[in-house]
């Protein structure tokens, strides 16, 4: 978790720079390359106070396996990643603590303490013979309680000792259903006979194994990364719903049909046919319903006791919202007849699935006295932790709003917030039809907060706004086949300190445009110490292979998204006198970033094999994509997505 004067220095930068007078006579692509710069700082500032911290959690996560040895290596980190995003959540003292008047997490594994949820602190506390103040704010005894409990349901499915301790991930699914701690059981089956929660119960388990299929390694979170076999944890219809990367099933034609479902041959995933009418009824969970509203999202809806089925007025505006607890926790709370508050939509982090609750003809409960008029998006996470707001989100969230642009005459993409982020309330007029729920008036609560980057999110509603100019060709977009880098990073003679394991494929579960990119999996090589220098090459190496490029007004480019902190990237060039190597760009974990060098800036250049430091040559080839980062024993994926000339 941030601490509070880590905010407030990020906020007086912040707005040092949005004041500056400079920018008045800049364009808005220069503010978001100053908002870039602020992100880059409060990225540093947190590592050094988030790291130590976390290095401590590792230790305690391994106790409780000793403790529990039933639960698989790895599942406790990825459901504190889930939960918390391994911060200590002491709810009583953050801000907004009662956003939702939801019920509050506790410590690093956010466990709930009944007020409309199960009171996993008080049994947790009840298993492990301490108090519940204890396993509230300690978090070794919060992460042991949390491990007690997950015991205990997989006790429930796997009786003998010997099968437990060899279970699975997979095989525990059941069992974290059963741990998520939604409504209680009694609660559960007087609404609707039980089924109401299993959507969001489902997400959870879903959610804690994609931690674990995609690895976490970010300023000491650290969540180990091990395939899951999808068709184990999950039935075909769930799958469906929960739009699990089936990357690992064997796709030996251009479809492959399992019954009601096929698997789709670009993006890899499972779909329901549209030739089966009765696909989604199958499933037997109303979120396979498609929204009628925004066609991407999942229908799930609230209880009827949490909006009122009309409006005062029409819809003008947008509210932005973080929910200050898990996307799975806010679906089931919204169902909750007693909750008594509810959004439009609600999008989770991970990778921005959106889930429609309430329809945009009906009133929300989620601004006080502004419901009648606006549509409310809850994002998953808590304002006060970074690591929530991923690429994915806000790029779900943006195009969901860019669809309420083109819907509503009253509400104007262009009229979107672009300032500075805050942490107080700080009230705009009401020509700013797109904004966040500390921006009205009238209210206390102070989301999304210090950590929303308003900038960001208005070039993605408006796209263009951040300028640049000239045409571009693409090297390799990995839509169909991967093209130029079709070797693996390890090939080259050049690449240091990474195993011969490491792969370069296509993937199409994590992209950044269309439908696939590049997946590099960069392993240890366990005998050597030295940094990692990775030389993924363009046509094996080969210039002959790879696409001529103009030195004229030419600028090289890609996006890049890691799950790893301390990655850097860089890119080589054949040039006429030799091959020169670009400058290296540090790359901010779990958010896509765009990265470039001017071919004519001599600057960006360094001299790698018999170059001069500069790019001379009318028309040169692109060498490599360089990717840099210091010996670790962690694996780390990174993703490459349209690689590009714009000239």
């Amino acid at each position: 978790m941030m601490h509070r004067h880590t905010a407030v220095l990020l906020s007086a930068v912040i707005t040092s720079i949005v004041a500056a007078p400079a920018l008045a006579q800049t364009s808005l692509k220069a503010a978001q390359a100053d908002s870039s710069q602020a992100l880059d700082m409060q990225l540093k500032m947190e590592e050094a106070v988030l790291a130590p911290q976390r290095a401590m959690f590792r230790r305690y996560f391994q106790q409780a396996y000793r403790r529990y040895p039933s639960i698989p290596s790895g599942t406790l980190e990825a459901m504190a990643f889930v939960q918390s995003r391994w911060s200590n959540l002491q709810p009583r003292q953050a801000q907004d603590a009662n956003h939702l008047r939801m019920p509050a997490s506790w410590g690093v594994m956010g466990l709930y303490a009944g007020q409309g949820f199960e009171d996993q602190v008080g049994e947790g506390a009840r298993l492990l013979g301490v108090s519940s103040d204890a396993v509230r704010t300690d978090v070794a005894t919060n992460i042991l309680a949390a491990a007690a409990l997950l015991d205990a349901q997989i006790r429930q499915d796997i009786p003998d000792a010997d099968a437990r301790t060899n279970a699975t991930p997979e095989a525990i699914r059941p069992a974290l259903m059963r741990y998520a701690g939604f409504a209680p059981a009694g609660a559960q089956a007087a609404r609707s006979g039980g089924n109401i929660d299993t959507y969001a119960r489902t997400s959870f388990a879903y959610d804690v194994l994609l931690a674990q299929d995609r690895g976490v390694n970010d300023r000491g979170i650290v969540v180990p990364e091990r395939p899951i076999a999808w068709e184990d944890a999950f039935d075909a219809p769930q799958l469906v719903t929960l739009r699990a990367p089936m990357v690992r099933l064997d796709v030996s034609g251009d479809r492959v049909d399992t019954g009601a479902y096929h698997i789709d041959p670009v993006s890899e995933t499972l779909q329901a046919n549209a030739a089966r009418a009765d696909a989604r009824a199958t499933a037997g969970i109303d979120a396979t319903i498609q929204s009628t509203d925004y066609g991407p999202a999942i229908w799930s809806a609230a209880s009827s006791s949490n909006y009122a089925a009309s409006r005062a007025a029409s819809i003008s505006a947008v509210t932005v919202h973080t929910t200050q607890g898990s996307y799975a926790g806010t679906i089931s709370w919204f169902k909750n007849a007693s909750a008594q508050v509810s959004a439009h939509y609600v999008i989770r982090s991970s990778d921005g699935q959106v889930t429609q609750m309430v329809r945009d003809a009906h009133t929300a409960w989620h601004v006080g006295s502004q419901n009648s008029y606006t549509l409310g998006i809850e994002h998953e996470g808590y304002v006060d932790n970074s690591s929530w707001y991923t690429n994915a989100m806000y790029e779900a969230s943006a195009a969901l709003v860019r669809n309420f642009c083109a819907k509503y005459s009253a509400i104007s993409c262009a009229s979107a917030y672009s300032g500075p982020s805050s942490s107080g309330i700080n009230v705009l007029a009401t020509s700013v039809k797109i904004k966040g729920h500390q921006h009205y008036s009238g209210q206390t609560h102070t989301d999304p907060g210090i950590n929303w980057n308003w900038s960001k999110y208005y070039a993605l509603i408006n796209p263009g706004s951040g300028g640049g100019t000239g045409a571009v060709t693409y090297l390799d977009r990995f839509e169909s086949s991967v093209g130029h880098f079709d070797t693996s990073p390890s090939y080259s003679g050049s690449t240091t300190g990474i195993s011969t394991a490491s792969t370069a494929t296509r993937d199409c579960t994590t992209q950044k445009n269309g439908s696939c990119s590049l997946r590099v999996l960069l392993k240890d090589n366990t005998a050597s110490t030295a940094s990692w220098a990775v030389r993924l090459l363009s046509g094996a190496g080969t210039p002959a292979n790879n696409t001529a490029l103009a030195r004229s007004n030419g600028v090289v480019g890609f996006w890049v998204w890691t799950g790893g902190s301390g990655v850097s990237v860089g890119v080589g060039i054949d040039d006429s006198d030799g091959t020169e190597r670009s400058t290296s760009k540090a790359i901010a974990a779990n958010t896509w970033t765009y990265v470039s060098w001017p071919l004519t800036d001599a600057a960006q250049w360094n001299a790698w094999v018999d170059g001069n430091g500069a790019i001379t040559a009318s028309s040169v080839k692109l060498d490599a994509i360089w990717l840099y980062h210091a010996n670790t024993a962690y694996d780390i994926n990174v993703y490459i997505d349209d690689v590009q000339i714009k000239n």
